[in-house]
């Protein structure tokens, strides 16, 4: 399973630094690779992106 980035993104860049596998690639609206996203498994207790987003718009693909 992976995390997917909703259009409601404002890419604020609050998201890329916390990913642990680097999974996360900015533009408009920001993207996560289905292929290396982990859910954070294995570095920490729940994804960071979804923690740290401020307008909530990160979800299980």
């Amino acid at each position: 399973m992976a995390m997917k980035i909703l259009e409601d993104c404002i890419a604020c860049g609050a998201c890329l630094p916390e990913c642990p596998t680097n999974s996360i690639t900015d533009g408009d609206i920001y993207v996560i690779d289905p292929v290396t996203c982990v859910e954070c498994e294995g570095h920490f207790d729940a994804p960071k992106c979804v923690e740290v987003c401020p307008v909530d718009c990160i979800v299980k693909a």
